[in-house]
């Protein structure tokens, strides 16, 4: 059974560079991956603030978040 991975991002360069470094890195056979880019799908800003997530990038495993880099923090997404 895969385990849910949301790697979240705004587009910017820092984001772009650790989708293709660390969400694509991810074992699909051990989790299912969702990109969501914020900057377009605003709607669900309010979903990666419940997941905990602060800033993009960010990747959310199993319900925890873990913050890659600074690139964004979720205040200027809005």
């Amino acid at each position: 059974m895969t385990k849910k991975a949301v790697f979240y991002h705004a587009g910017c360069s820092v984001c772009v560079e650790a989708e293709q470094n660390v969400a694509h890195a991810l074992d699909r056979s051990r989790y299912n991956l969702e990109i969501v880019h914020l900057g377009q799908q605003k709607g669900r800003l309010k979903e990666a603030e419940a997941a905990g997530v602060k800033s993009v990038p960010a990747l959310v495993l199993d319900g925890l978040p873990f913050h890659i880099n600074f690139g964004a923090g979720l205040d200027a997404l809005k």
